[in-house]
């Protein structure tokens, strides 16, 4: 069963230095939100700081109705965070099915559920991490955090620098994520149009603050705000 997640007043950086600054919001259980905005603006700030990653100043992070904001990353991650980071970090020394099987939580997916959602990381499933190519490794990453058991699906920009045809894939199996197991998701990410095809709602991020809250398909037909905030409407055109 998924959970939702909720931040008030979160301030948060590396150390002294402050990037997230005051702020709030609030996903529903298996709501889906796109979190973008230029780069350096707090995106991956957001999601390390909701793993327990960085220095939290003050705020609170709820997931459902429980206070998490001082417990370590793994007991967040036991009770239902799943965290795909943007490095993707799977092990380079085990096979893609040992780095699912050392992963794996009671009441996550199996690891024949992951092979059958990407039946291109099956076919390397004895292939070690240093041996994938990048949308493998990206593949692996996404189950690596399935087979934990989320119930909160945090995602840090998992189309980058990826080929046409492996985004394709991972889109469609993000959709196939979301509808089957009706995880929540929050989504990092630069492509902006994808971000918000595959969400319910959006944020803009810009200097660690929000700068916009919405529906997703309204921001998508918003060319005005993508260009003023993301500058990437005016690309389309």
């Amino acid at each position: 069963m998924s959970l939702g997640l909720g931040v008030e007043n979160l301030s948060a950086g590396y150390g002294p230095t402050v990037v997230l600054d005051g702020l709030s919001l609030e996903v529903p259980p298996g709501g889906t939100l796109a979190v973008l905005g230029r780069n350096g603006v707090g995106k991956t700030t957001l999601l390390a700081t909701l793993m327990g990653l960085t220095t939290l100043h003050h705020g609170t992070i709820k997931l459902g109705e429980q206070a998490i904001e001082g417990l370590p990353t793994h007991v967040r991650n036991r009770i239902g965070l799943g965290y795909v980071p943007q490095e993707r970090e799977i092990f380079p020394s085990l096979t893609a099915e040992e780095n699912l099987a050392v992963s794996f939580h009671e009441g996550g997916w199996s690891i024949e559920a992951v092979f059958d959602l990407f039946p291109a990381l099956k076919e390397r499933r004895h292939n070690t991490g240093n041996r994938l190519s990048g949308g493998e490794q990206q593949m692996l990453a996404i189950g690596r955090a399935l087979v934990g058991a989320p119930r909160v699906l945090l995602l840090d920009e998992p189309l980058e620098g990826l080929a046409p045809i492996v985004i394709e894939a991972l889109v469609e199996a993000l959709t196939r994520i979301q509808r089957e197991s009706g995880v929540t998701m929050i989504l990092v990410e630069q492509k902006a149009e994808l971000a918000l095809s595959l969400t319910r709602d959006a944020v803009i991020l810009d200097r660690g603050r929000i700068v916009f809250r919405g529906s997703s398909a309204a921001l998508k037909a918003d060319e005005a705000t993508q260009a003023q905030l993301l500058g990437v409407a005016a690309k389309r055109r």
